[in-house]
């Protein structure tokens, strides 16, 4: 695969779960405790320097911030139950920041969304991710794909998580991740309508310099990934390089998930 040079590229990575037994359905994209602990160990070796998406954000669009020379991003999505607690302690005890995004209506106690089951922290545990240095953002309330949605259940999903967020941290609340990194034009505009200055996609790509800021390319670490795997990522190797347009798969997947979504309603992103 093309790939730049080590400094040229930014890898930004997607975790969910870190658990030994996650359930099934969330099962291809949890590491154990011991693979997180070797991909950190890898990721402080490569010499890279972890910073937040607000950071990487800062960076890209000129906003003050002024990025290390070899930056990396961790990211979690959804808010599982390791993520307030052991997860978040390993990544403070190595000094590593990193963002969360959360599923409010997953997190939410008699909420809803449309997640399958499985132990999830709640919503008013958000201020102690940055207790421990962690950064905060919003992953819908139901965690819909949001580019088959008509524009008033797109505006619900991204306008309530970002009140509820903001209402228990007491601050602003700028970034987003699009569920499963479904996106489209649409979604992207209605993103910066809502307030957010920032969304993360998926695309299985190293980010760069030149990278959309609402669609900020990201790596899914999945189950069967290795350190080694890792070390690749931080040399630039192994994945594409952002921005690049989405291609015709991608787009022809999209409308077929739009017309099924115009049957059945929405649909769970993953």
């Amino acid at each position: 695969m093309a790939h730049s040079g080590a400094g040229a590229c930014i890898p930004v990575l997607l975790y969910h779960a870190v658990m030994d037994d996650p359930p099934d359905w969330i099962a291809e994209f949890t590491v154990t405790p011991r693979q997180f602990a070797a991909q950190l160990d890898a990721i402080a070796a490569s010499g890279r320097t972890p910073v937040t998406v607000g950071t990487l954000v800062d960076g890209l669009t000129g906003d003050g911030g002024v990025l290390p020379p070899r930056p990396v991003v961790l990211t979690f999505d959804d808010g599982f139950a390791d993520l307030p607690g052991p997860t978040a302690e390993t990544l403070a005890g190595r000094g590593m920041p990193a963002t969360a995004y959360l599923t409010t209506g997953a997190i939410t106690p008699g909420g809803s969304s449309l997640l399958p089951p499985a132990p999830m922290m709640t919503l008013s545990r958000a201020p102690l991710l940055e207790h421990y240095g962690m950064e905060v953002g919003a992953h819908t309330l139901t965690h819909p794909q949001l580019d088959t949605l008509p524009p008033t259940a797109l505006r619900r999903e991204l306008d309530e998580p970002k009140a509820a967020l903001e209402d228990v941290l007491g601050h602003e609340v700028g970034h987003l991740a699009y569920p499963h990194g479904y996106n489209s034009r649409a979604v992207r505009r209605a993103a910066a309508a809502a307030g957010y200055v920032s969304a993360a996609a998926v695309r299985h790509a190293l980010s760069s310099q030149r990278d959309e800021t609402y669609r900020i390319a990201r790596l899914i670490v999945r189950r069967g990934h290795t350190a080694l795997d890792v070390e690749a990522w931080m040399e630039g190797r192994g994945a594409p390089v952002a921005p690049f347009p989405d291609s015709l798969p991608t787009l022809g997947w999209r409308l077929y998930r739009r017309a099924r979504a115009a049957v059945k309603g929405p649909v769970f992103a993953g």
